[in-house]
């Protein structure tokens, strides 16, 4: 699975592909629906910014990065990763458009 990047797209990552006899999968480039960290960014960011005190300078956003992903509930993390399934049987059925959710 690569998004087409020109760094996967070299002979030298194609033979190596070829020679452990992985076939590539169709992947729409830049497809956040097919990115399940990108919900959880999200959830995260939205934590960041709904704190009382917003930070000011990069030390106050590291450690309010690093506490509210501390407090992001595991059972989002567990459905990011569970809906890949789901992600990707959609994304055939719908040949490469987007997803609508």
């Amino acid at each position: 699975m690569d998004d087409n990047a020109t760094c996967y797209r070299t002979l030298a990552v194609q033979d190596c592909l070829d020679r452990e006899g992985i076939q590539r999968l169709v992947w729409p480039a830049r497809s956040p629906d097919l990115i399940p960290i990108e919900n959880v960014w999200d959830a995260l960011g939205r934590q960041v910014a709904g704190r009382n005190y917003p930070p000011t300078n990069k030390n106050t956003l590291i450690r309010a990065l690093t506490e509210e992903w501390d407090k992001l509930p595991q059972q989002l993390l567990d459905n990011a990763v569970q809906s890949m399934v789901r992600r990707v049987e959609c994304c055939i059925t719908l040949h490469d458009e987007h997803i609508p959710y």
